[in-house]
């Protein structure tokens, strides 16, 4: 079987686990959350459907919002492109398949960096514009945790709740130190990607010239650190522009949940929701399962557990789930399908293919 046969079962493979993983936790929070009270607040609570439609739309724009920091970043880049809006919405949704059946959403990386280069970008560039937009995910996540920490002092008492979050601040901490390395040391960086390439480069079955990974190696750094440069010093009235989208990006995806809570006809807890989602985005971007499913609806239960109370939680949590997870993956599919013709055709062999 050829490594073109793989791909596509591979990544049928991790759509298959991160949906079974969101069914089934979902499944179970139901069985230990469904009580008399449940049924009875249903039968006698109005729903307001009208809320749980207006936080479908808040996700569009939200997908919206990240299309136009994406925007902002590339066109700053390369004076000589000019990304559209809708080009740039178009490339944020496409990714968002691969990005929610991969851990950390790393999947749907490749896709905008292609598509960017597609788009008139180098590689390095648009390389650069993607982790642009994970520095200002770090740098605003960050700025938030104290804040949600203060908010659930005393309520996070599940020992693997707090060592995930342990863990997964270290992690983007770790990332931060990362990258500023890497932007000071690009020598450093090539030659330990160049390291890294040629021992990889045993295992794999298409083999190239050491001296054509050497090359690719090289320009791919070179664009990426005088690109992150440029943001850095010329550029970083861009970068500042792309930074207060961030914070609007975030906040806006926010609205969702109280959207819900307020159809669910519950008090919408608006600071408490807030809190509750910074330490979802920090346990969702460590690398554990496919799209981070099972995780989530777990990790979403225990923090609204705190002030819905565990009988409504379940039902929380598929709406939540439907809204910011499957309806991302639905029309993530239809994009993706109508760019590559295929859904599971994608594969970073294209990304080298534009060098």
């Amino acid at each position: 079987m050829d490594s073109t046969e793989k791909k596509p079962k591979t990544m049928k493979l991790s759509l298959i686990i991160s949906l079974i993983l969101s069914i089934a936790i979902i499944i179970l929070i139901l069985f230990f959350t469904i009580d008399a009270e449940t049924l009875e607040y249903l039968s006698t609570q109005q729903i307001r459907y009208e809320f749980f439609f207006a936080a479908m739309g808040i996700n569009v724009i939200y997908w919206i919002l990240w299309g136009i920091r994406l925007r902002i970043l590339s066109n700053a880049i390369n004076k000589n492109v000019n990304i559209s809006m809708w080009e740039s919405t178009k490339i944020i949704i496409a990714n968002l398949f691969l990005a929610n059946i991969t851990p950390s959403m790393a999947g749907g990386e490749p896709v905008r960096i292609y598509l960017l280069s597609k788009n008139g970008l180098s590689v390095g560039s648009a390389t650069a514009s993607v982790l642009g937009e994970r520095l200002l995910d770090a740098i605003f996540i960050l700025l938030c945790v104290p804040f949600a920490f203060l908010i659930f002092r005393g309520h996070i008492e599940v020992g693997v709740l707090k060592v995930g979050l342990t863990i997964a601040i270290a992690i983007f901490i770790l990332a931060v130190i990362v990258f500023a390395y890497a932007l000071k040391n690009p020598k450093k960086t090539k030659s330990f990607l160049i390291f890294l390439s040629n021992k990889i480069s045993r295992f794999s079955r298409k083999k190239d010239s050491e001296s054509a990974r050497i090359e690719r190696i090289s320009s791919g750094v070179d664009d990426f650190h005088d690109s992150m440069i440029f943001f850095l010093s010329t550029g970083k009235k861009a970068f500042i522009k792309a930074g207060i989208v961030t914070a609007v990006f975030w906040i806006t995806g926010w609205i969702v949940p109280i959207l819900i809570l307020m159809g669910l006809g519950l008090k919408p807890f608006i600071i408490e929701s807030c809190a509750a989602q910074v330490l979802l985005i920090i346990i969702v971007m460590m690398p554990t399962t496919p799209g981070s499913a099972g995780v989530t609806e777990g990790s979403t239960a225990i923090l609204y557990s705190v002030f819905i109370g565990s009988s409504l939680v379940g039902i929380f949590v598929i709406l939540f789930r439907f809204i910011t997870y499957h309806m991302g993956l639905i029309v993530g599919a239809i994009f993706q399908y109508r760019i590559f013709k295929s859904v599971a055709s994608f594969s970073l062999d294209v990304i080298k293919k534009q060098k």
